[in-house]
C-alpha cells in the first residue's frame, strides 16, 4: 500500500485487485502468444479475447486495437507511422499539427520528426484553460490542408485535466481529408470515450493511469490508416509492432479497461465531490491560490473529475512538492525538469500564465482509492506547507 495521502493519479494508479489477480494468474502459464503447440494457442485465446474486452469497452473494432508497450509507445507510433504512412502516399505532407499543450509523448515524437524527417510543426494554440483554438486549427488547414499529414489533440490535459473539443477537432480536420489522433490516457475511466462515436483516426490509451499495469497499452488505429511501423521484427500487431505480447499485462490491462468503464459513472460522481471538496478547502487554506484549467463550478463538463491544479504566487512548485511529501501528502508540479533546472509548465506558459506564477504549481489528481481523508491529510497539511515555501520564495530573491 502506498503511504500517507496519494495525490498523484495522474502520474500513476494504484493496480486494481481484480487487475492484480489475472497477472498473477496469467503469469504462472508458459506459452507465447506467437508459438503454435498448445500453450501458445492458450496465450493467443487470452490476448485475443483482451482485445476483444478492450475494443468493447471503448467502442472500436478488436482489429482497430495494437498493444503496446504504453502511452509513450502508442503515441509515438501515431505521430512518426501516420505521419511516414501519409507522406508516402504524398511527398507534401510534411506538416503535423499539434497542440501546444500535449504530453511530450506527442511533442517530442513530432520535433524529432522536425529534426531528422523533413516535418514542419505547427502548435496549435489554447485558451486560457487550456483548450484548443478551433478557429486556429480551421484557418490553418484552409490554408494548408494539402501538406498536413496529420493532427493530433490530446482528449483530456494531463496537468490541468481541460477536456478538449476532440469531436470538433475531427469534424473540422476530415472536411480536409485530414486524419486526427487523441491520446486519451488521462480520459479512458474518468469520461466517456467512444473510439467510433468520436470520429478519430487512432486513440492511445495505457494501462496504469486506469487500475492497470505499467508497461502495456494500445493504439486504437482505424484499419484503413496508413501507418508505417515504427519498430521492426517478428510482425506482431499487424505488422506495425513487432514485439512478443506480454499476455499478463495484456490481460491484466484488459480486466482493468473494463472495470474502470463500467465504474465510470459511480467513480466520476465520486471523484467529483472529493475534488469540489478539495478545490473549496485549498481555496480556504490559500486563499491566493489560483484554480488552472476550466472552472468546474461553471462547466462540470469541462474537466476530468479528478483533477485539481493550482498555482501558489510566491512559492516554488518543487519546494510545495516536497513540504508536502515530507507530511505524508504526494502530489506532482505537473513539470518538467531539464538539466536539473525546475522549468516552468509548457501548459501553463501555452495558456499564457506568466512564469513567474507557473513556477508555484501544484497537481492533486485522484483516482478510485482516493478518499475523504487522504483530501482532509491535504487540507491540514497545506497552511503551513505553502507559508514555508513563500518564506523559502523571498529569501531566495522572489524568483518564485
Amino acid at each position: 500500500m502506498t503511504p500517507g495521502a496519494y495525490l498523484d493519479h495522474a502520474a500513476t494508479t494504484p493496480m486494481s485487485s481484480d487487475a492484480l489477480a489475472a497477472f498473477v494468474a496469467e503469469a504462472q502459464r508458459p506459452g507465447n502468444a506467437s508459438s503454435l503447440h498448445a500453450a501458445g494457442r492458450g496465450a493467443r485465446r487470452v490476448v485475443e479475447e483482451s482485445r476483444e474486452s478492450i475494443a468493447c469497452a471503448v467502442g472500436a473494432r478488436p482489429s482497430e486495437v495494437l498493444f503496446t508497450s504504453g502511452g509513450t509507445e502508442a503515441d509515438n507510433l501515431a505521430i512518426k507511422g501516420l505521419f511516414w504512412g501519409r507522406r508516402a502516399q504524398d511527398t507534401r505532407r510534411t506538416r503535423v499539427l499539434v497542440s501546444a499543450v500535449e504530453h511530450h509523448a506527442v511533442l517530442d515524437p513530432a520535433f524529432w520528426l522536425a529534426g531528422h524527417a523533413g516535418a514542419e510543426i505547427v502548435l496549435l494554440p489554447v485558451d486560457r484553460v487550456g483548450r484548443v483554438d478551433l478557429d486556429a486549427l480551421r484557418a490553418d488547414l484552409a490554408a494548408h490542408a494539402a501538406q498536413t499529414a496529420l493532427v493530433s489533440v490530446m482528449w483530456a490535459n494531463n496537468e490541468v485535466g481541460a477536456l478538449q473539443p476532440v469531436r470538433e477537432v475531427v469534424r473540422i480536420a476530415h472536411q480536409y481529408g485530414v486524419p486526427v489522433h487523441t491520446d486519451a490516457v488521462q480520459a479512458v475511466g474518468q469520461v466517456e470515450v467512444d473510439f467510433a462515436a468520436s470520429g478519430v483516426d487512432a486513440l492511445t490509451l495505457t494501462g496504469h493511469k486506469l487500475g492497470g499495469p505499467i508497461g502495456v497499452g494500445a493504439l486504437l488505429a482505424r484499419r484503413d490508416l496508413p501507418l508505417e511501423a515504427v519498430q521492426h521484427g517478428g510482425g506482431q500487431e499487424r505488422g506495425v509492432r513487432s514485439g512478443t505480447l506480454d499476455v499478463p499485462a495484456i490481460r491484466a490491462f484488459a480486466v482493468a479497461v473494463e472495470q474502470a468503464v463500467g465504474e465510470r459513472e459511480a467513480r466520476a460522481a465520486h471523484l467529483t465531490a472529493l475534488r469540489d471538496a478539495l478545490v473549496a478547502g485549498v481555496r480556504e487554506a490559500a486563499p491566493d491560490a489560483v484554480l488552472r484549467g476550466p472552472n468546474p463550478a461553471e462547466d462540470p463538463a469541462s474537466r476530468l473529475p479528478g483533477n485539481a491544479h493550482f498555482t501558489f504566487p510566491g512559492a516554488e512548485g518543487d519546494s510545495l512538492l516536497y513540504l508536502l511529501d515530507s507530511a505524508g501528502v504526494q502530489a506532482s508540479t505537473g513539470s518538467a525538469c531539464q538539466a536539473g533546472v525546475p522549468q516552468p509548465s509548457h501548459v501553463l506558459i501555452a495558456m499564457g500564465v506568466p512564469e513567474a506564477e507557473a513556477r508555484g504549481a501544484l497537481r492533486f489528481s485522484l483516482g478510485a482509492t482516493s478518499t475523504p481523508d487522504d483530501v482532509a491529510a491535504l487540507l491540514a497539511a497545506l497552511p503551513a506547507v505553502v507559508a514555508r515555501a513563500q518564506a523559502a520564495g523571498l529569501v531566495s530573491g522572489g524568483r518564485a
